[in-house]
């Protein structure tokens, strides 16, 4: 245990309270908002992502970047924003058709990772994908304020449709670096496996 992974973990323990502020006590008896729950979830859910900037900072700086937290990371930002996507769907506040293209991205994304893995490659982060990120930060954060603070309405709409464009957008950057990585691989082992047989047939031609 260290700074960077106990900053990961505090990211993941922080998704059912999120879940539980927003879809338990948002509104009261009355169906009306509540403004303390509003802000409560603001600031969970901000100083949840904010962790996502400080555990790298910390593991670089410190040099403590290890198997556990590499594996950790991307799973605690994926469950942080699915599950505040899905609440929001739960509450009403953001159509079930943008989280799904958002999610189904996210999940796409982490199988041809896994994929690449398997053969040995490693596709690193995009800056279409960090700057889908801050865009989900950003859409979250003003959707869920515009119940208390409307002049944020016009804001959470723009930001949530740039969010579902640049998923669309990084997914495909990501499959084009996918395939690229994957023939590269290919064609490496395939010179491989060209050069030991050519160097077998002259063991045995002579």
């Amino acid at each position: 245990m260290n700074l960077p992974i106990f900053l990961t973990l505090s990211r993941i323990f922080a998704v059912p309270i999120l879940v539980v502020v927003l879809l338990s006590h948002v509104y009261n008896s009355k169906h009306q908002i509540d403004d303390l729950s509003i802000i409560l979830a603001t600031l969970i859910f901000l100083g949840a992502s904010v962790t996502d900037y400080f555990d790298g900072y910390f593991a670089r700086r410190r040099q403590q970047i290890t198997t556990v937290g590499i594996l950790l990371d991307p799973i605690a930002d994926k469950l942080l924003m699915s599950a505040a996507f899905v609440s929001l769907v739960e509450l009403g506040w953001v159509p079930a058709w943008m989280v799904v293209i958002i999610i189904g991205r996210e999940l796409a994304v982490a199988g041809l990772r896994a994929i690449a893995a398997t053969q040995g490659c490693n596709i690193n982060a995009s800056e279409l994908g960090k700057i889908k990120t801050v865009l989900q930060v950003v859409a979250i954060t003003t959707i869920i304020l515009r119940n208390i603070y409307s002049w944020l309405e016009p804001i959470s709409l723009v930001t949530l449709w740039l969010v579902v464009i640049f998923a669309l957008v990084s997914a495909i950057d990501y499959f084009q670096k996918f395939w690229k990585t994957f023939d590269n691989s290919v064609k490496v082992v395939e010179d491989s496996k060209s050069v030991v047989f050519k160097k077998k047939q002259r063991d045995v031609s002579t």
